[in-house]
């Protein structure tokens, strides 16, 4: 008998339940001209529209909401380089506990103020020396408090397939689904679903060139660990894939290409000038690799997860030249 998985549609189903009334159902975006540049029918899912900004506040609730009266009384700790920080914030205000946050020194200050400002105690480190991991899972240990990984967490993966499933909801059968790619939570949740509802799309991850430890690992059958990547997309800096997203990702993901830095930066200048939205590098990449091309041979309609808006304005005009 096969082994279950340790995320299923109906933990993803759930989590849409848990959600409803609580997270944006943010909007299906599809352009003429995006569709003239690509060269098939595309539906980009906006999760920069999300709470937060990102769709980091599905998986971050779906978890909090699911700990024990005992466990929200001594609060949830969390680490992240911005959007789960941000979204375990808000997930723990809206459920009445308190939450405290391990993010990088190098965080946009955007993001570390957002996080302080829905009311979260922030703890720095840095993301080239020390590991976040074994520095999260200590605080947590300390002081008493459910850790909240960003991405390693059934909990967290079922609630981030949450937005492939309201796209598949809005849109009907997809030939392909563009995915970004930093610890593998959103790609195995929406995986999970779109597998679920149309076995023959194809689940394509999006990693940044100096950060493809998943394309790496699923070519290797095994995790691989690169030094932390240099890149402009920060919410996909990572050095290895989760234990259960890669387990996950193995088995359901399709292939995994990469874009460039400028890439990603052509991709959020268009969906600026063009789609008339805002994207973070990291929620710009699954576009970049649309408009780039990446996805051969090129399918008839595809989904597009922009998974993200959240860079400030300075960076903003920095990265765009202006």
């Amino acid at each position: 008998m096969a082994a279950v998985p340790p995320v299923t549609f109906d933990d993803v189903r759930g989590a849409a339940a848990r959600l409803r009334g609580t997270a944006h159902r943010t909007p299906v975006l599809t352009s003429r001209t995006l569709d003239e540049r690509a060269g098939a029918e595309v539906f980009v899912k906006c999760e920069n529209f999300q709470r937060v900004g990102a769709f980091k506040f599905r998986g971050a609730y779906n978890a909090v909401a699911q700990l024990t009266p005992e466990q929200l009384a001594r609060g949830v700790a969390a680490y992240s380089s911005g959007n789960h920080a941000q979204a375990t914030a808000l997930a723990a205000r809206e459920l009445g506990t308190t939450a405290v946050i391990l993010m990088p020194e190098d965080a946009p200050r955007s993001k570390r103020e957002a996080t302080a400002g829905y009311g979260a105690e922030i703890v720095t480190y840095d993301r080239y020396t020390e590991d976040r991991t074994a520095l999260g899972e200590a605080l947590a240990r300390d002081r008493g408090l459910a850790l909240i990984p960003p991405y390693d967490h059934p909990h967290v993966i079922a609630g981030q397939g949450t937005a492939a499933l309201e796209l598949f909801e809005d849109t009907g059968a997809l030939d392909a689904l563009l995915v970004p790619v930093g610890g593998g939570g959103l790609i195995a949740g929406s995986a999970t679903a779109a597998k679920a509802l149309h076995p023959g799309v194809r689940v394509i991850g999006v990693e940044p060139e100096a950060g493809d430890d998943t394309r790496r690992s699923l070519a290797s059958g095994e995790r691989v660990v690169i030094p932390v990547p240099r890149t402009i997309a920060d919410g996909q800096a990572l050095a290895t894939p989760g234990e259960l997203t890669f387990a996950l990702n193995r088995r359901l993901v399709d292939d995994v290409v990469v874009v460039s830095d400028e890439e990603i930066v052509h991709a959020m200048r268009f969906a600026f000038e063009r789609l008339k939205i805002v994207l973070e590098p990291s929620g710009a990449s699954a576009l970049a690799a649309l408009l780039a091309r990446r996805v051969t041979p090129r399918p008839r309609r595809i989904g597009v997860i922009a998974s993200g808006g959240n860079v400030d304005t300075a960076r903003f005009a920095e990265l765009l030249g202006g």
